[in-house]
Formats: C-alpha cells, sequence, structure tokens
C-alpha cells in the first residue's frame, strides 16, 4: 500500500532502493544430465492430466538447482515463476467470496456519490445505486446490505456483470482494455474508508467460511447465486512448494484487491513482498482511497493500470524485476523474464506468455489464452482441465483467427504470433469428463 502525501516520496525511494538491490533473473536453460537427489520432484501421487506433470518437471529440472546445484547455496541467480491467483491457485475467487461475506455483514460504507468510486460509472450505474442503498445512511457509515438485499444486488451486478440490476452499462468512457478493467479495480474503492487490518480481517473470515463450505455449495446475493466453497487446489501447493525447493523465487500476481490476495497466499507460504495485486493509495489516517498505485510510468491513478492482461506484464517487470517506466509495459530479454507461469483467463494471457521455460493453463474456455495454449508456438504451453469441478469441452471453435484477442480500444481481433501470422481457430482438446 502507498501512504499519502508526506510519506510517500520516503517510502517510495526505499521501495526503489530495496529493489534495485536484489533483482532476480531467469536461470540460463540446461538439459540435466543425470537426475539426483538434488532435484526436487513434484508428487506423483497427485492427478495431472496426460504428461503435464512431466512438462513442469522438465522446467524445473532446467531452470532449478538439478541443472544449477549453486543455487542450493544461494549463488546465482534464482529463476522466477509466477502464478495468478483465483482459479489458478484456488478453486474459486477469493475476491468474490470477501466481497458477498462483506455484503452480508454490512461492511461497504457509503459514500458521498456512487459516481466518486470509479471514473468510468455510467449515470445509470449512479441511479441505480442510489436508488437500491438510499440515502437515509450517513456518509461513511456502513450500508444495511445483510438486510437490504436491493443494495447487496445492485452492488454485486455491477461486479459481477458490468451492468446494473437492471441491465444498463455500469461503466462507459475511454480506457486501455488490455490494462484495466472497471469492475475489477472497482472492488478496492468499494472499500474505501476501511484500513488495511479492517479489510484483511474480513478477508479472513471469508476465507474460514469458504474453506469449510462443501465444495459444490453455494450461496445467495440478491438474485445472483454464487459458489460458497475455495479450496486450494493440491497440485497447484505442491507445484509452488516443489519450485521454491528447487531454488526457483516465486510469485502471485493477481487482479484482486491486494490485502485480500495477502490473506489468502499467506496460506501456502506467501508473504506481502511475493504477493503482487491491485494497490490501494491510503490517505494519511491509512484508510484505503478510491486511488490505486500505478505501473509503467502512470502515477497514481483510479485504475488506469491495475494487473490485468498487458498490466500483469508491467507489475512482474516493474515488482519483480525493477524495470521502471514505460519500458515495463513491453516484453523484455530472456533473462528479465519467468521461467514459468500459470493463469486461467484471459487476464493471464500476456505474462503467461512471456515465461521462457513452460505456461501453464487451466482450462476455462477463455477465449484469447486458450488460443495461444493450443496453438503452442513454442512448444512449452501446459493445459490441464480445473482440478476440481473441470469444464466439459467447449462446442464449436475458438474464434482465434476474428474475434479472440482484446483489443486496447475495445472490442475483439484476431489472435496473432510473434511473427505477426493469424492463429488458426482452435478447437477445445483438454477438457475435464
Amino acid at each position: 500500500m502507498r501512504i499519502r502525501p508526506t510519506l510517500a516520496p520516503a517510502l517510495a525511494l526505499a521501495v526503489t532502493a530495496t529493489l534495485a538491490a536484489a533483482v532476480p533473473a531467469t536461470a540460463t536453460p540446461a538439459t540435466p544430465t543425470t537426475r539426483h537427489a538434488s532435484c526436487p520432484q513434484l508428487s506423483k501421487s497427485l492427478k495431472w492430466y496426460g504428461t503435464n506433470r512431466d512438462k513442469l518437471q522438465r522446467t524445473i529440472d532446467e531452470r532449478g538447482v538439478c541443472s544449477h546445484p549453486e543455487l542450493a547455496h544461494g549463488h546465482g541467480q534464482r529463476p522466477v515463476a509466477a502464478f495468478d491467483w483465483d482459479n489458478t491457485i484456488t478453486k474459486n475467487d477469493v475476491t468474490d467470496a470477501t466481497l458477498v461475506w462483506s455484503l452480508q455483514h454490512d461492511k461497504i460504507l457509503r459514500p458521498a456519490h456512487w459516481r466518486d468510486t470509479s471514473k468510468w460509472l455510467t449515470p445509470a450505474a449512479d441511479r441505480a445505486l442510489t436508488k437500491a442503498c438510499g440515502t437515509d445512511v450517513p456518509v461513511g457509515a456502513p450500508l444495511n446490505t445483510s438486510t437490504n438485499t436491493a443494495c447487496a444486488d445492485e452492488i454485486f451486478s455491477i461486479r459481477d456483470e458490468a451492468k446494473t440490476h437492471g441491465g444498463a452499462e455500469a461503466f462507459a468512457g475511454t480506457w486501455n482494455h488490455r490494462r484495466t478493467v472497471p469492475q475489477y479495480a472497482w472492488i478496492p474503492q468499494l472499500f474505501a474508508g476501511h484500513t488495511v487490518a479492517e479489510l484483511r480481517s474480513y478477508a479472513a473470515a471469508a476465507r474460514t467460511r469458504a474453506l469449510k463450505a462443501p465444495i459444490g455449495s453455494t450461496v445467495k446475493v440478491g438474485s445472483h447465486t454464487v459458489p460458497a466453497y475455495v479450496r486450494y487446489y493440491d497440485q497447484q501447493r505442491d507445484l509452488v512448494n516443489t519450485l521454491r525447493r528447487a531454488g526457483f523465487d516465486v510469485y502471485i500476481v493477481s487482479a484482486g484487491s491486494e490485502p485480500v490476495t495477502e490473506v489468502w497466499s499467506a496460506g501456502i507460504g506467501f508473504d506481502k513482498k511475493h504477493t503482487i495485486a491491485i494497490r490501494s493509495v491510503l490517505d494519511k489516517h491509512g484508510r484505503i482511497t478510491y486511488e490505486n498505485q500505478g505501473c509503467g510510468g502512470i502515477g497514481d491513478n483510479k485504475g488506469e493500470a491495475i494487473p490485468y492482461v498487458d498490466g500483469k506484464r508491467c507489475w512482474v517487470n516493474q515488482e519483480i524485476f525493477g524495470i521502471k517506466g514505460a519500458k515495463a509495459w513491453q516484453q523484455q530479454d530472456f533473462s528479465h523474464r519467468i521461467a514459468l507461469g500459470g493463469g486461467d483467463a484471459d487476464t493471464d494471457v500476456t505474462f503467461v506468455g512471456d515465461a521462457t521455460g513452460a505456461h501453464l493453463v487451466l482450462n476455462r474456455n477463455k477465449n484469447e489464452f486458450m488460443c495461444r495454449a493450443y496453438d503452442n508456438a513454442d512448444g512449452r504451453w501446459v493445459v490441464n482441465p480445473m482440478f476440481i469441478e473441470p469444464l466439459p469441452r467447449k462446442s464449436g471453435t475458438y474464434p482465434c483467427s476474428t474475434a479472440a484477442h482484446i483489443e486496447p480500444a475495445g472490442g475483439f481481433g484476431p489472435v496473432r504470433r510473434a511473427d505477426g501470422s493469424v492463429v488458426p481457430d482452435q478447437r477445445d482438446s483438454v477438457y475435464g469428463g
């Protein structure tokens, strides 16, 4: 979190100095000649699709202590792995779980004007929220969303569908669609007025409830039925721990709210430094504001540069490799790219595609991501069904040649390879039973 106004310059200098002092880089690939005790192995008791365990193990062996034994003694440049969080490390969305819990426990504070919460919120959304949530509650006081289901329903509709409950567009205007999406940026902004510690406590309570809820269970939020449960994937927990034993520096990069993601990532050993998500700017009293920290030369802002699609690349480059300014938006040289990346959705396609060793994809039928994965241009894409409640085979084809690439100005176009050629439409071939 960034604190402003008086502490910001000192904190920024401290962070810059820390990153500059310890910039990890991806180890040069090598092929291990003999597998021995210093080659940490993925568990053979956990099920992966097809030969995916072997494909991931190849990258672990190539880049880790098996081929670079000096890493075991703290020498050499540690390879980097980075993963999305929601529906990649866990089944289901932990930000949504936190929002649902917060709505059920009256934790959203009434803003003076709903339009203040997002620079892109439409007049229709402002009117719908004002009508549903009312004006009887004082500004800055908790809304009665546990009993006012219309208010809770309106908030969740806008988060989930970017539309009001009545179907009107909730966000409008201009933004780079490969750097942000307003309803994702809106979640931290909804918690404006709370301290980080308060938001973490809500996430912790939601986590406890979601881990206890049976797999497959649901909960109602207004007219919405959403998953009530969240689970850590055993395979991903094992993968993360195996990478660490092999000398990798492992990070989370999420488009969720950072305090929420930190509560969950700590459950498998990630500290704050290794958890990257949407970072709110704090006021002088330590409370969350409507502003977020920026990336790639973009300063504090209302959500223009969150870890989303190309924004995830920017945050990886800036926070892990110490690359500042506009250059952070660009793909870097081999030594300043992650060795292994994992994700489940189009928001992950750029940073996972930057990986030099393996691109792990959990199949949730997201067009651009699956087009890249099935095209498999470098032969290192690893597609796996979700480990819990996997999706069935997608009917038809992914529209790779026409309408799968998220365009910066909005809309969709063809997915292109590095040489400019168009990826042909792809059929779904890795799916659940």
